[in-house]
């Protein structure tokens, strides 16, 4: 079993700070459009300290860390997009202490493209944060890039029946460029059974190959087993190939762009292989393979420290890289048209501008209902996963053997 004490900080840190940005996304927008804001939260549960800004906000910090969210005057239907009468119920309510004027005031008596912005703000608050962070360590640090220099094929490997040699330096994979031998394996690791041309440099001669990732069953730097795309490539770094790009300013954040954007686009591709089938399911993972992925990370961004500080300094580093990532991920899924993610709020609000009204309460609530059950069902089966991935049942089964 792994260490799980030292799994929890890292991802607490990292949760906390995506889910943090998330929901001030919703906060700012929704300010900035003169929303009444009852309350901010990180964490759910019972409070373990709260307090009230100028503008009557309530803050809290609940006891379970594991999300937030923005809570709006008068958001208390269950799906958040009330009907005709709970509208017509809201107005009354709010009309009997308040002049007219003040409905302008209330999130649901928002115009819907001001309610749409302030939804979609809080995904377009991760994939900023991502931006941003990226351009920060590429800034600061610049990045280590290796010539993609082939130093050994293995024998019966997908790579040696495409024609791969020793010595051959990986030019472009599918016609984008390759500048690092990792963007190799990135590219690899999710088109199992996926053809992928390649143009190489061999002897300064191009040529283009063709080869087809096998799936196969690996062991990931967290201990757990994980079924990747192989093509059978080994890459030895020499000194010669070893170079430290510099960024400036604006080249950092169009790195940090292009960086964001290879995250989403490699998100959305594996989803949809999923979806179809070409992918095993069994590899989604959930709480326990990030807080796993956050220990890692931490662990390697503090490895060969001089001191404890600086080993602190290097875990910190790492694990802003993951948050950006993972940043990602989380906008993304939460553009999903499920109801209760924003994506779906945004599927009811786009009918409500088509329509003229909003939709039945009763199909809302069924719409809420069987896409909190998908979500929740999800989440289990990734645990699931997790758990059969760390193989935390045949340890627990040699415990009582």
């Amino acid at each position: 079993m792994p260490d799980l004490v030292s799994w929890i900080l890292p991802f607490l840190f990292v949760l906390t700070l995506v889910v943090t940005i998330h929901e001030l996304g919703h906060y700012w927008a929704a300010r900035a459009f003169g929303t009444v804001i009852e309350s901010f939260s990180i964490g759910f549960g019972q409070a373990i300290f709260k307090w009230r800004d100028k503008r009557d906000v309530e803050w809290r910090i609940g006891w379970i860390p594991l999300g937030g969210y923005v809570r709006f005057a008068g958001d208390d239907n269950a799906a958040s997009i009330p009907d005709q009468e709970d509208l017509a119920e809201m107005k009354a309510r709010i009309l009997a202490h308040n002049a007219p004027s003040a409905l302008r005031k209330f999130f649901h008596f928002k115009p819907v493209w001001q309610r749409a912005i302030i939804t979609v703000a809080g995904p377009a608050a991760n994939f900023i944060l991502a931006i941003l962070l990226f351009a920060l360590l590429l800034g600061v640090f610049g990045q280590v890039q290796s010539t993609p220099r082939v130093s050994e094929v293995t024998p019966g490997s997908a790579a040696e029946k495409a024609g791969f040699r020793p010595g051959d330096v990986i030019l472009a994979a599918d016609g984008r460029r390759v500048r690092d031998f990792r963007d190799v394996i990135q590219r690899t690791v999710v088109r199992a059974n996926v053809p992928i041309v390649f143009t190489v440099d061999r002897a300064g001669r191009a040529l283009e190959l063709v080869a087809t990732p096998i799936l196969k069953e690996r062991i990931d730097p967290t201990g757990a087993r994980q079924k990747i795309g192989v093509l059978g490539l080994t890459h030895i770094e020499q000194a010669e190939d070893r170079v430290r790009v510099r960024y400036g300013p604006v080249q950092a954040v169009a790195g940090g762009a292009r960086k964001t954007w290879e995250v989403f686009s490699t998100t959305f591709y594996y989803l949809g292989r999923l979806v179809r089938g070409q992918v095993p399911a069994d590899q989604l993972g959930g709480f326990i393979g990030i807080a796993a992925a956050s220990d890692a990370v931490a662990k390697a961004g503090a490895e060969g420290a001089p001191n404890a500080a600086m080993g602190v300094f290097g875990s910190f580093v790492a694990l802003l890289q993951l948050s950006a990532i993972l940043s990602v991920s989380v906008g993304f899924l939460n553009l999903l048209p499920i109801p209760v993610l924003d994506g779906g709020h945004l599927v009811f609000y786009a009918y409500e501008a088509v329509a003229r009204r909003p939709l039945a309460a009763n199909v809302q609530a069924v719409g809420y209902r069987l896409g909190l059950a998908l979500l929740l069902g999800f989440m289990l089966f990734a645990v699931w996963n997790d758990l059969q991935r760390y193989n935390v049942f045949n340890f627990l089964g040699g415990l009582f053997s």
